[in-house]
């Protein structure tokens, strides 16, 4: 991209100026350098959403003319979630404000971790607000480790209702945080139980089926309206399905018996649920955004910094943000590179809520109705 200066000669005689014209040309992405938005967007784009790698975009890169590396490829992607930062601190503020949330958490792979071996394991977290709730937002936080310390920075400031998995690191969270758990990982290790044959597991099993049979019929109703049903239909056949786990005898090393043990323990987190209409019986949609990262991961494998772990952070909160509250993620990616020409060096809150996927839909709108040549980052600047 370069910018034209023209110089009108009857301007500078008449005007006493210099009579010199510039074109109107966007801001850079990148001072210096030849990155489009369009080009990083469609990079970002095919990593995180399409699953390929950017070793294997150069190739195609490479057959339209443009020939660069790998390196640069990176340093485009990590440099782009940093100027866009500010808005992915928003979005955990957002997060945070929410009365319910689901979270659940995945191991990744980060070759030059400070004090750490290659093949050491790090984690990706995510935490979400459940399906039904207004305003869907998808947070993705990468850690080195997977300490109840971590957790407490990933859900800080937050006091409200949080269902996620029996993973003792959540234990750290405070008594602002009301737990609940998840009957899809009780569920799974009744399954494996029953897939072995063993005796007393399908009793158990159908149980539990029943219970998410119902929850699906219930999945239209009004949060008021699901815990009253909760409470009137499903509340029999927890008492019963605690009444045979209470009493089964079973060895403790044994599936059934891992099963029994594990359900036995998040006992009060599942209990809760039935007098809550607005969580979820499973934390699956939690799970459902981790599997997004997972399916990316399986090809691009690992992060070769922090940086780029952070970055991918970024760029899934988002993507899965986007596909929540059912926006295209290309464009959407697209109009937030144009921003981040744009927005300050300290954007404030009210700065970055334009940018927000919900706010986000309401633009659409309108740009649908302005000129077609006005960019929707025009649009928000405005």
């Amino acid at each position: 991209m370069y910018e034209q200066t023209y110089k009108c000669e009857q301007c500078a005689e008449n005007t006493a100026t210099s009579g010199l014209w510039k074109s109107l040309v966007p801001p850079a992405l990148f001072p210096h350098s030849l990155a489009s938005v369009s080009l990083v967007a469609e990079v970002i784009y095919k990593k995180f959403v399409l699953g390929v790698p950017l070793y294997r975009q150069l190739s195609e890169i490479s057959r339209l003319g443009y020939h660069t590396s790998e390196a640069t490829l990176t340093n485009w992607v990590i440099k782009a979630a940093q100027q866009l930062t500010p808005l992915y601190e928003e979005f955990h503020r957002q997060l945070c404000s929410a009365h319910h949330l689901q979270g659940d958490e995945t191991p990744i792979e980060v070759l030059r971790e400070p004090g750490k071996a290659a093949t050491s394991k790090s984690y990706m977290w995510v935490a979400r607000t459940p399906i039904k709730q207004p305003n869907p937002t998808v947070y993705y936080a990468y850690g080195a480790t997977r300490s109840g310390a971590f957790a407490q920075s990933v859900y800080e400031g937050y006091q409200g209702v949080l269902q996620c998995d029996g993973y003792s690191g959540y234990n750290l969270l405070g008594t602002g945080v009301h737990r609940m758990g998840c009957w899809a990982h009780v569920r799974r290790k009744f399954y494996d139980a029953n897939q072995a044959h063993i005796k007393g597991a399908q009793e158990l099993l159908h149980l539990i089926d029943e219970m998410f049979t119902r929850e699906r019929e219930w999945q239209a109703y009004s949060p008021r309206v699901r815990r009253r049903r909760r409470r009137s239909s499903l509340r029999k056949i927890l008492k019963r399905f605690w009444r045979i786990v209470d009493h089964t005898e079973v060895l403790s090393q044994s599936r059934l018996g891992k099963a029994i043990t594990y359900a036995q323990s998040q006992r009060p987190y599942l209990d809760r649920i039935i007098s809550d209409g607005v969580i979820d019986w499973s934390n699956n949609a939690s799970e459902r955004n981790m599997k997004s990262l997972v399916i990316g991961r399986k090809n691009w494998l690992f992060s070769t910094s922090t940086q780029g772990a952070e970055s991918t952070a970024i760029w899934m909160t988002f993507i899965e943000s986007a596909k929540a509250n059912h926006i295209d993620p290309r464009q959407y990616l697209t109009d937030l590179l144009k921003a981040s020409t744009v927005l300050p060096a300290f954007p404030k809150p009210e700065e970055l809520a334009v940018y927000l996927p919900w706010n986000y839909r309401k633009h659409q709108n309108v740009d649908q109705r302005t000129d077609v040549n006005e960019s929707p980052a025009t649009t928000f600047a405005a």
